[in-house]
């Protein structure tokens, strides 16, 4: 009879940890006299925390029982020693890459990640602003190769939520830049400030889960420059967490339904680009960047742009 391996689930036995490193960064922000911190959007932080935990109960199962099914298919099996959990952890974090960088060029999926990105905050509980929906997503299949090639389910599991406790401590502004050798191959503070900022040269950039090294590859890497401002191209204006989680997919519905478009219309406002619009009228990340350096040619050619 096949043994099954036991891993600890990782992110619950770091709620503890997050809620400690966040009243120490509170204190860190009195100490400094700059209030980062607002009561609402933190409410509407932890709100959006717990839903993420309440819809992995509820709709956890998909993903579970399609990885055990995928398991009887593998091609091996590679068995759990300490090398074999790295070398999951490490493709593991480059499909985090994709999945991230999908998230913020295919609107479907976007729908799903654009809540983490409503604060207008950005601190420590601003991680916390997780999906309702990612199980929806269908994103779940870049993982599956994983489990065919023969990295057992619960080790695919626990090294993605490694992946997912390591961004909770550079979501801060407590912390400024870090040695260079760990800048280079380390997501961090500094990295996910950037990611998190809506300038122009900020949009669509630094993708990375644990390590930064995706985005240098991949061309997606931006240094940080200028201070980020912080939230959505156009900010939601409301704490309400249901208007937070679905508010992009209530837009969705109502671009597909508008009377007079191609039925092809309507899939490139399920697909493509946030932003996108079937007659022009409105700007996707790439038009955003076009403008500001028509509006700014010395800031041509800058990363970013």
């Amino acid at each position: 009879m096949e043994s099954t391996p036991s891993f600890p689930d990782i992110v619950m036995l770091a709620i503890p940890a997050f809620i400690v490193l966040m009243v120490i960064e509170v204190l860190v922000i009195r100490a400094r006299g700059t209030g980062r911190y607002e009561t609402r959007d933190t409410l509407t932080s932890l709100l959006m925390g717990a839903g993420n935990v309440a819809s992995g109960l509820l709709l956890g199962f998909i993903t579970w029982h399609l990885f055990f099914w995928l398991w009887e298919f593998r091609l091996f099996d590679l068995g759990t020693a300490w090398y074999v959990v790295v070398i999951c952890f490490l493709l593991d974090d480059l499909r985090y890459y994709w999945v991230h960088r999908i998230g913020h060029t295919s609107r479907w999926v976007w729908a799903s990640h654009v809540n983490h990105h409503s604060s207008q905050h950005y601190n420590l509980s601003t991680a916390l602003r997780q999906t309702w929906t990612g199980e929806l997503t269908g994103m779940m299949v870049l993982q599956a190769p994983l489990v065919l090639l023969g990295f057992h389910p619960l080790m695919v599991f626990f090294v993605a939520g490694i992946n997912l406790v390591y961004q909770f401590w550079i979501h801060t502004e407590a912390i400024g830049k870090l040695p260079r050798w760990f800048e280079a191959v380390f997501n961090t503070p500094s990295h996910h400030r950037v990611h998190h900022g809506r300038n122009a040269q900020y949009l669509d950039a630094n993708y990375a889960g644990t390590l930064i090294i995706w985005d240098r590859v991949f061309g997606t890497f931006v240094p940080e420059g200028e201070t980020p401002d912080y939230g959505l191209v156009h900010n939601l204006g409301t704490f309400n967490p249901l208007r937070v989680a679905f508010h992009e997919y209530a837009g969705i519905w109502r671009d597909v339904t508008q009377p007079g478009i191609t039925w092809r219309d309507r899939w490139n406002y399920v697909q493509k680009p946030p932003g996108w619009s079937h007659d022009g009228s409105r700007d996707t990340s790439d038009d955003i960047k076009r403008a500001y350096v028509e509006a700014n040619p010395h800031m041509a050619g800058k990363p970013g742009l």
